[in-house]
């Protein structure tokens, strides 16, 4: 090939490259904004363990990379209490996109949520902190997949506990709870900590982790779930200790609510469909007068 020709070349490629690059965008910015539509008497708010990442079909409408399942807890619940639901949970989501938005070109979470909202929901935190991405790469760099070659190259580890945000994601989520208090001051709003992961002794080959590791995690699973529970006191919400209710149904266990590595559903490290419907029953004792 001629010079000229390979320069030719080079310029159809990285045109081709950058097409592909608007086009994404372009995607990206229209699924962003997507907003379910429907009465607001029940807004989920949360990360993908409140969007069922996995847990079967996507909710129609919704945007395709928040993975939001309609078989996720909000949705389980929705049923079982024939509520009208607007679901705005969102895998990946932070604390501060609730409250602030700017996830792949979405808006604040909490925008739906009117003076007729009766009930929110919310998970979330475990982004925030690294919860779960480090529970994935940890295990995914024992694999000999391609993957696990790229973890174990160019991934430091995980920070120690006490080296997370932990105080970060209290005050955004206190002053999320109190902002939804003012835009929906008759709604019950109810905070739902992480199910467990990490077997309060221990570990297991579901896990994908050493002892050492386990140890670890198991801490910052812990002060996740202790902050979230300063958040709701603090914020005046009701409180669903789902860290606590599941202590005895970790990826381990004979009946785990949640799912260890690699996950057959896709989504490693996340509640199974067992533990969403769990929680969405839990939410709905506390409903009951």
């Amino acid at each position: 090939m001629t010079p000229s020709r390979l320069i030719r070349f080079g310029q159809l490629a990285l045109l081709a490259v950058l097409f592909l690059i608007v086009v994404a965008t372009v995607f990206a910015l229209v699924q962003g904004r997507r907003t379910p539509s429907g009465a607001p008497e029940y807004v989920a708010l949360g990360s993908s363990f409140a969007a069922g990442a996995g847990l079967g079909p996507l909710e129609p409408g919704s945007p395709l990379l928040c993975a939001r399942s309609t078989n996720g807890y909000p949705q389980q619940l929705a049923r079982t209490r024939r509520l009208s639901i607007v679901d705005m949970s969102c895998g990946g989501a932070m604390a501060r996109h609730l409250l602030h938005g700017g996830q792949v070109f979405q808006g604040p979470q909490i925008r739906t949520i009117t003076r007729d909202t009766r009930l929110v929901t919310i998970t979330v935190g475990g982004n925030d902190i690294g919860y779960v991405g480090d529970l994935s790469l940890l295990a995914a760099r024992k694999s000999k997949s391609p993957f696990g070659w790229l973890v174990r190259t160019f991934w430091n580890g995980p920070k120690a506990p006490q080296d997370r945000d932990y105080a970060g994601l209290e005050a955004e989520l206190t002053a999320t709870l109190r902002t939804i208090r003012e835009r929906a001051p008759g709604a019950t709003i109810i905070v739902v900590t992480y199910p467990t992961l990490v077997p309060p002794e221990g570990t297991c080959s579901r896990l994908g982790l050493t002892e050492a590791e386990a140890v670890r995690m198991r801490e910052v699973g812990d002060r996740l779930a202790a902050t979230t529970r300063s958040a709701a006191r603090s914020g005046g919400a009701v409180l669903l200790d789902m860290h606590l209710m599941g202590a005895e149904h970790h990826a381990c266990s004979e009946e785990p609510w949640t799912s260890g590595w690699p996950s057959a559903n896709g989504a490693p490290f996340h509640p199974t469909a067992r533990g969403a419907k769990a929680t969405a029953q839990a939410i709905s004792d506390i409903l009951t007068p």
